[in-house]
């Protein structure tokens, strides 16, 4: 339960939130998943703008700094595992008052450009069935050997349902090897498009590639 739902575009702000337990009492106990207690996710509706946040506890309160970019609606998730308890994502609107203008939904596409980095996204997304994807980043045209570990792995995927903005879980597969390729398991529910975010982590620097994919 957020303390307000309204942000002013533009401006950071201390964003807080109480998750609530079965007792109707806030949450505060959390087990460690991805070397966090809680991410915090927070998207368009658009889909075109993207953070991937981790809030501190004090005393069941969750806070964190937040800025939303522009006017519009957004949609946050708190991705958690209670302890005890199996994992669970809420989900909540944020509002941004102003002038707004949808921006299109970015066309499908498997290959995205970061501060000179470029990331190829490879495998289909197959409705109801598991699948496997993997993106390979390169920068200059040389493939990356010594990615960093960023919460616990060499990449950490998102991915959304377009339209609902459904959150799915995507699991990265163990591996030794520090890029240039990282592969995530995942299932999608239906067919449709669904915008994936990959966090990635080089030079001591986390950097986001997104792409636009279709399942059929």
């Amino acid at each position: 339960m957020p303390e307000t739902t309204t942000l002013t575009p533009g401006q950071e702000t201390t964003f807080r939130f109480t998750v609530a337990g079965t007792d109707g009492k806030p949450l505060t106990a959390y087990k460690i998943e991805h070397e966090k207690y809680l991410h915090f996710i927070v998207v368009s509706r658009d889909l075109g703008h993207f953070q991937h946040l981790h809030p501190e506890l004090n005393d069941g309160v969750w806070s964190l700094p937040l800025k939303l970019p522009s006017a519009g609606t957004y949609r946050a998730f708190a991705d958690f595992t209670p302890n005890p308890g199996e994992n669970i994502t809420l989900g909540m609107d944020l509002f941004a008052p102003g002038a707004y203008t949808p921006e299109p939904a970015p066309p499908t596409s498997r290959t995205a450009t970061v501060d000179g980095y470029t990331v190829t996204l490879t495998g289909d997304l197959v409705p109801g069935a598991a699948s496997m994807l993997t993106v390979n980043v390169t920068k200059d045209g040389k493939p990356v050997t010594d990615l960093q570990p960023y919460l616990g792995a060499y990449g950490h995927l998102v991915a959304l349902r377009a339209g609902d903005l459904a959150y799915l879980h995507v699991h990265p597969e163990t591996t030794k090897t520090a890029g240039p390729a990282i592969t995530f398991h995942t299932e999608v529910p239906s067919p449709g498009g669904y915008r994936l975010f990959l966090d990635f982590q080089h030079g001591g620097t986390v950097r986001t590639a997104d792409f636009t994919v279709q399942a059929r």
